[in-house]
């Protein structure tokens, strides 16, 4: 069995919008979190998951990527799909990164309103489980063929 460059682009892409999505909302989070000890407020620990929210999309990538591996095809075509999949779950992911630093801002500022901005992160996050679903779909055909 060969392997193809396109299983690393799909794991690989996908990795690096969740780091710099998780890098980018980390770093907020640590603002906000700075702003409530100087006010000797309460630093909220919710704060982490908007932080960590971003990672899930290296799941996906891998999900792909393994499911990548049973298919007879190889070469461009694997390329082209690790290369498009992995790029639009990593910019999902780094987007959601961009939309948790400013609920991390927001919540960090007011206390309020978790579950709002948690539904702005879930659907930046949706972007990259369609795109999975719909690979792992085309997938799916494209074995039984």
């Amino acid at each position: 069995m060969t392997m193809d460059l396109g299983l690393g682009l799909v794991l690989g892409l996908s990795a690096l919008g969740s780091a710099a999505g998780s890098g980018t909302a980390g770093m907020a989070a640590i603002g906000a979190w700075k702003k409530n000890y100087i006010q000797n407020k309460p630093a909220a620990f919710m704060l982490v998951a908007f932080a960590a929210a971003p990672l899930t999309q290296t799941i996906y990538g891998f999900i792909v990527m393994n499911s990548m591996v049973d298919l007879a095809i190889q070469g461009n075509d694997l390329w082209g799909i690790g290369a498009f999949c992995g790029a639009a779950i990593g910019l999902s992911a780094y987007f959601q990164g961009k939309c948790g630093a400013c609920a991390c801002d927001a919540m960090g500022e007011t206390g309020k309103g978790f579950g709002n901005l948690m539904i702005i992160l879930g659907l930046a996050e949706t972007v990259a489980l369609l795109v999975m679903a719909f690979t792992l779909g085309i997938f799916g055909r494209l074995a039984a063929i």
